[in-house]
């Protein structure tokens, strides 16, 4: 008999990696037990145990942090997909019946891009439940998640802190200077720039490489709309900055500069509290399915 591949390897318990993903995520054993209802004593003996399994050290302790080691941050990566097609294989046989509204909160560049077949699919699994969406910048959403104003939320950041069990990274992705195709624009001095308001996570990877450079450029278009930035790009007025997923859509007719100083990368994160509704963490899922470091999209 032909065996099955992976039959006879050892397995790996998801409630432990479920401990081991809220130290990562909230940086110490006391903020990671409220998560997943445990003493910090009994998730501590949960990576020791995991740790064991795998004959690698998952974590540095401190006196005032926990880091994940070079090994930790892969079992991290490996650990959020397990979970997550764990999660997806209950909810393709276990559907619940799910009503009510729900408030997401999202950028734009989400909203006008993979938001519609997600919300698409939701609807037709769970049909009773009320999806109403908020579009506005990262700033803007993050707020009115901490004001109880939304459910849950997406954003776009380079600089938001980790150290909350309501926050979680879905992916890195790097930004990338855009121009007309041909466009003389990017040889100019001053560099004339298409950019949202201050308060932008692009914006202000995209002036620090500037700056850094020491290019001299004058911003010559401004919009929060990220469409309204690219049809300046799409006029040959000016050039912009945009994450890679944006470039690999191709909603204008816009080619990579390779000529500008590289911006680094710009980080997302799905806002969503604990004690959100059942219809607000499915959705959750849903989302962090669609927008996870793996995803195509």
């Amino acid at each position: 008999m032909e065996s099955i591949p992976g039959l006879a390897s050892p397995t790996v318990d998801l409630d432990l990696l479920r401990s081991f993903i809220a130290i990562a995520e909230t940086g110490n054993m006391t903020n990671a037990a409220k998560v997943v209802f445990r003493t910090p004593a009994a998730i501590s003996m949960q990576v020791k145990k995991l740790e064991a399994q795998l004959d690698k050290k998952l974590l540095e302790r401190s006196s005032r942090a926990i880091v994940l080691t070079k090994d930790g941050e892969t079992l991290l990566s490996y650990g959020r997909q397990l979970l997550s097609l764990n999660q997806t294989l209950m909810d393709a046989f276990i559907k619940p019946n799910l009503q009510g509204t729900v408030r997401l909160g999202l950028p734009e560049q989400f909203g006008a891009t993979v938001l519609p077949a997600i919300l698409a699919q939701f609807k037709r699994d769970f049909p009773h439940v009320d999806v109403d969406v908020l579009l506005g910048r990262s700033v803007d959403i993050k707020d009115k998640f901490d004001a109880a104003s939304i459910d849950l939320g997406l954003i776009s950041s380079n600089e938001l802190s980790l150290q909350s069990p309501q926050v979680k990274f879905l992916r890195s992705e790097p930004m990338y200077w855009v121009s007309q195709k041909g466009s003389e624009i990017p040889a100019q001095r001053p560099l004339l720039l298409s950019l949202a308001e201050p308060g932008c996570s692009w914006r202000k990877l995209a002036l620090e490489a500037l700056d850094n450079a020491r290019i001299p450029y004058r911003i010559a278009y401004t919009s929060d709309n990220f469409m309204g930035q690219l049809a300046a790009v799409d006029a040959n007025l000016a050039i912009a900055a945009v994450p890679e997923s944006l470039l690999k859509k191709r909603l204008v007719d816009i080619s990579p500069i390779n000529s500008l100083p590289p911006m680094g990368s710009v980080q997302s994160y799905l806002l969503l509290s604990g004690s959100a509704s059942p219809a607000a963490q499915t959705l959750g899922r849903y989302l962090e399915g669609q927008l996870t470091e793996n995803s195509k999209i």
